[in-house]
């Protein structure tokens, strides 16, 4: 090589560390995990559990306590250490800006649709639930590629069929 030539820059140089970004991460997760804490214990109980046995208000707060948890610990990480190496971050792949509004776009429908409840079609009440499961789980795939039609329907079946099964009806939580 001579002097006048120079090495190819790697197209996939690493990102510089950011501490403000960590610390942004950490705050936005910790706002996240609080308000998802605070739903958790706004779920309507049919009927309260008696002393020591579980509601439909239990998982999903212990989830919402552990993720608040993990948040302080992130947000005390990022305050008190120097900021981490961002070395193995990849540049963002084509088309991945797309995909996460798609996801977010159809997260935000599924949402909306599974608020509704169940609504009364020609004198027959429909549950809105499996029907937006099937559809979330569906969209989902397509989204991130998955394009074979027999799986795809198969899976979606399947897993909104168990959801369904366990949740609605053997636990009796109100989806």
């Amino acid at each position: 090589m001579s002097t006048t030539d120079t090495p190819v820059e790697d197209e996939y140089q690493s990102a510089t560390p950011s501490r403000g970004l960590e610390i942004a991460f950490a705050v936005v997760s910790l706002a996240f995990a609080a308000g998802y804490l605070f739903l958790a214990t706004q779920i309507p109980l049919r009927r309260e559990a008696a002393a020591g046995q579980m509601d439909a208000r239990f998982w999903p707060t212990v989830l919402g306590v552990a993720a608040v948890a993990v948040a302080v610990i992130l947000l005390v990480i990022a305050i008190t250490r120097q900021a981490s190496s961002r070395e193995d971050v990849e540049r963002i792949q084509p088309g991945g800006v797309l995909r996460m509004a798609a996801t977010l776009a159809i997260a935000c429908a599924f949402v909306a649709l599974w608020s509704l409840g169940s609504v009364v079609l020609l004198g027959y009440r429909i549950e809105i639930f499996p029907i937006a499961a099937g559809l979330l789980m569906a969209s989902l795939m397509l989204v991130y590629g998955h394009r074979r039609w027999l799986s795809l329907i198969i899976y979606t079946v399947a897993v909104t069929a168990f959801v369904y099964v366990v949740f609605g009806m053997l636990l009796r939580i109100p989806l």
